[in-house]
């Protein structure tokens, strides 16, 4: 076997059927060796794109999503993806493409140091260089980006170590440079193909977080049953195993506790359940006596802890250390994964929370801000109201539906209007805020689900970096439904800059026709210019999604306040 050869064997016996990739000479010998396997190669338009859908891949399963990139510029492009996916901890595989050994720092084509480029942000970067190191090293990054605290990890493979000996020899062929030139490269040579036939694929054994300390779990018990206002917050890290959702569905039900729930946790309760709550989340922290962080640290999104109030017991459950006592100290904090934790923390309560007015006074609090979000979406205008069009996106999901959500203001609306019926059905960038990972999130998430709708929402900024791949859509016959909202400007950013600065510059755009551009990209195009269009518009775009085509709904909102000074730092 040549080196691509080794490395789609590994993929396949670890239960990998899929890659992303843009092509490149360096690389291709994975991709071709991929398709003989029945791996499936989906190719993109944007090395950051395969990376993201790679990243989506892995939120969804809970099992390392794999990246294929070119050397040099092919391997750079992917840098935004991978650190987003380092801050999310998502476990990714990205391998890249590299220079031949012998001709690396001797000026050969897209030659650079990866590795230093590459390190700041995976959990491992390492290059195997020799055919034989092949299948170890993909083993061992795989077993890496799923361990511990998940994340990417980065591989990166010479072009001689991939292609067919017979051709590298060919390559090298004779050297002018003398003799001993010659035995260097006769050596080199040898050593780059010794013992590659004797090493065996086999199945990675993936290792398992450290059960929940019993010391910890006691303690956590024993203060969370003196409380008498516990509130609940569960993050991403909690559904690090994918397959628990619904024993960790369970379990929160079970704790009776106020439930707020962020990133690939929304939609774990549903969305009618008596314990979620999605509004007022900095009111509830000032007046809970107790407040339990499952997976989810004290930072920006906590007001680096000060969203808590400083007599509050804090009970904390992460794999991350560092991120237990992140700007606020836990009393009781549990190194343990955060949704077993709480599974083994529901059996290991005495009794029940006796906390009904708690919740009830909440809930009421809750069934105000509905309210006023209500009120909201009656407002008319010129063109598109964003919280009645995101509330009649809301209006036809289900449980088979799969929310992308890519930008900044829109989005920031839609994330409280829009809810995903069930637990990881809600793909957001998470910590690092990327704008930009709109298509590839669509893109993994619709591939690992054919037969389920995919809406992507996307504010007008961020759809400039995913205009391109409906391309990707159109010639792979992946029938996402995007919806743009399009006010013309970067309104996140506008609002307060010109409250604070006095100058919009730089962030006015145009009430541009996407709907027209993703025709001649292949897809179909739809536009919404008044309230009274969406419904008929919507049920036209799930139609000609229903029939495989890829779609995008082109929507002019008008100019909104709703969520006035919602800037973080």
């Amino acid at each position: 076997m040549h080196g691509g050869e080794r490395v789609a064997e590994v993929l396949r016996a670890q239960g990998i059927d899929r890659l992303f990739t843009l092509c490149g000479g360096h690389v291709s010998p994975i991709l071709t060796a991929a398709c003989e396997r029945d791996i499936e190669v989906v190719d993109v338009r944007d090395e950051a794109t395969a990376v993201f859908a790679a990243d989506a891949t892995a939120r969804l399963t809970g099992c390392p999503g794999v990246a294929v990139v070119t050397a040099g510029p092919g391997a750079t492009n992917t840098i935004t993806a991978v650190k987003n996916a380092q801050l999310a901890q998502s476990p990714v595989l990205v391998i890249g493409g590299a220079a031949p050994t012998v001709l690396q720092g001797r000026g050969a084509l897209q030659d650079i140091d990866q590795m230093a480029l590459f390190r700041p942000h995976v959990k491992l970067a390492m290059s195997a260089r020799r055919r034989r190191d092949v299948v170890s090293a993909v083993m061992r990054c795989l077993r890496e980006a799923r361990a511990d605290v998940p994340g990417p990890v980065f591989l990166e493979l010479p072009i001689d170590v991939l292609y067919p000996e017979e051709l590298v020899r060919k390559w090298y062929g004779v050297s002018s440079g003398g003799a001993a030139v010659d035995a260097y490269i006769k050596q080199h040579l040898n050593n780059l193909f010794a013992g590659a036939s004797e090493v065996e694929v086999t199945g990675t054994r993936w290792k398992e977080f450290p059960a929940v300390p019993e010391r910890g779990l006691r303690r956590a018990a024993k203060a969370l049953g003196q409380a008498q206002r516990p509130v609940l917050l569960v993050g991403s890290q909690a559904l690090c195993r994918a397959g628990d959702a619904a024993a960790l569905a369970e379990a929160v039900t079970a704790l009776g506790m106020p439930t707020y729930l962020s990133g690939m946790a929304r939609g774990l309760l549903g969305t009618e359940h008596p314990l979620l709550l999605r509004h007022h989340r900095r009111l509830a922290l000032r007046e809970a006596d107790c407040v339990v962080l499952a997976g989810v640290p004290a930072d920006f999104r906590l007001d680096y802890g000060r969203h808590i109030r400083r007599r509050a017991r804090v009970l904390a459950a992460n794999r991350c250390p560092s991120d237990l006592h992140r700007n606020r100290r836990a009393n009781v904090p549990v190194l343990a994964d955060a949704g077993e934790f709480l599974v083994k923390l529901a059996g290991a309560l005495e009794a029940p929370l006796a906390c009904d007015e708690w919740r009830q006074a909440l809930r009421n609090r809750e069934a105000e801000r509905e309210a006023e979000i209500a009120e909201a979406a009656t407002h008319r205008g010129e063109h598109v109201n964003a919280v009645r069009l995101c509330r009649e996106i809301d209006a036809l999901l289900d449980e088979h539906s799969t929310v992308v959500a890519d930008g900044g203001d829109f989005i920031g609306t839609a994330a409280y209007t829009v809810r995903p019926h069930g637990p990881l059905r809600w793909l957001d960038p998470g910590a690092f805020g990327t704008l930009g990972v709109g298509a590839g999130f669509a893109l993994g998430a619709a591939r690992l689900r054919p037969g389920d709708e995919t809406w992507a929402l996307f504010g007008d900024g961020a759809l400039g970096w995913s205009l391109v791949e409906f391309d990707t859509f159109a010639r792979h016959g992946v029938p996402v439904i995007a919806v743009v909202g399009n006010d013309g400007c970067w309104s996140q950013i506008a609002r307060e800059q010109v409250k604070t600065l006095g100058d919009a510059v730089g962030t006015a755009l145009a009430h541009t026709a996407y709907h027209r551009a993703v025709e001649g990209l292949g897809c179909a195009g739809l536009e919404i210019r008044h309230d009274d269009e969406i419904g008929e518009t919507l049920a036209e775009a799930r139609r000609l999604a229903g029939e495989g085509r890829p779609v995008l709904v082109n929507a002019l909102l008008d100019r909104s306040d709703f969520r006035e000074g919602s800037i973080s730092m």
